[in-house]
């Protein structure tokens, strides 16, 4: 029997990445079995469910194994298809997250050309981007062994280490620091910001309407435009704390002499990991179509095809 540290950290990891796998199959199967859910901006959160789906279930289990057991039984090739498949999907989150930032703008600051700008055609455009240049820049960077390049020392350490080890040299540890975190991050706070400057001046319009008018359909744009505002900025925070001290750390190990330690390093990793987790609860249980579904989800009437037609947004849910 493993010692009792072991096993609770297996406990706990495992109930991570189990939760993981449900929330985003649960976004998964709600988005693509009722037909009023789509439209291009859940198209984009089905995207982002599927590569959290596939971080929790392909990724973190071989994570698991060699967080607990520090050591890495799977072999070198193994190691950097695992860690190439690893980096791809936290940037393919990442850049979900942007362009679900980028279309709530649109939705919000620019509600007369949404529909327009924001079409299936210009969605599946954005799919492509997600997917494809995180795909290109994790395989290209970690089979050609760019990020080792001038590491003294490293050929031999992967000869002789059982851990998978991956370091970053000075450039490849900038640039992804840059692509994976400091770009992503600039978009974000810009736009969330402009969407508050905007959301501020609409209440400001809309109570001086609504005061002339009595029109409870401007309070409801009104309430639309702060729950907009106030998911992305909790998207945006959460996005900051997991991930930024992961990246941070690879942006200065090299400047350390790569003295990071490795339970400190896999720790961070972890963290970076529970963005996976908390982005069904961000995206999905703060909409109220979503505990609809879920419901409809435990009680098996998915099953029933009447339920694929169902109508579970009011007119101002639409966006």
């Amino acid at each position: 029997l493993f010692p009792f540290p072991f096993r609770a950290m297996y406990l706990c990891i495992t109930a991570a990445f189990i939760l993981t796998v449900l929330g985003n199959l649960a976004i998964v199967v709600s988005i693509s079995y009722f037909k009023q859910l789509h439209s291009p901006t859940n198209f984009l959160i089905l995207s982002m469910a599927v590569t959290d789906f596939l971080l929790g279930f392909a990724i973190m289990p071989y994570s698991m194994v060699r967080s607990v057991e520090n050591c890495w039984y799977f072999g070198m090739t193994f190691c950097k298809i695992h860690y190439s498949f690893d980096l791809m999907l936290c940037l393919v989150s990442i850049f979900h997250l942007c362009s679900i930032a980028v279309d709530r703008f649109y939705a919000i600051c620019h509600p007369l050309h949404y529909t327009s700008t924001m079409t299936v055609i210009t969605i599946k455009q954005v799919l492509v981007v997600c997917w494809s240049v995180p795909a290109a820049f994790a395989f290209g960077v970690v089979f050609s062994e760019a990020y080792a390049s001038g590491i003294e020392g490293y050929e031999m350490l992967v000869k002789c280490s059982s851990s998978c080890p991956i370091m970053f040299n000075k450039l490849w540890g900038t640039i992804l620091f840059t692509v994976g975190l400091l770009a992503p991050a600039c978009i974000m706070i810009g736009i969330y910001v402009k969407i508050f400057t905007v959301s501020q001046r609409h209440t400001g319009e809309l109570s001086q309407a609504q005061r002339q008018t009595k029109n409870k359909t401007n309070d409801l744009s009104r309430n639309k435009d702060r729950k907009a505002a106030k998911t992305l900025s909790i998207v945006m925070l959460g996005f900051l704390i997991c991930w930024f001290p992961c990246f941070f750390t690879i942006l200065i190990d090299p400047f350390l002499n790569f003295s990071t330690p490795l339970p400190l390093f896999d720790a961070l990793n972890w963290l970076g990991y529970l963005n996976s987790f908390c982005n069904p609860l961000i995206h999905g249980f703060f909409y109220p179509w979503f505990r609809k579904t879920f419901k409809y989800i435990l009680k098996g009437k998915i099953f029933n095809l009447y339920f694929r037609t169902i109508k579970l947004l009011s007119e101002d849910q639409s966006q």
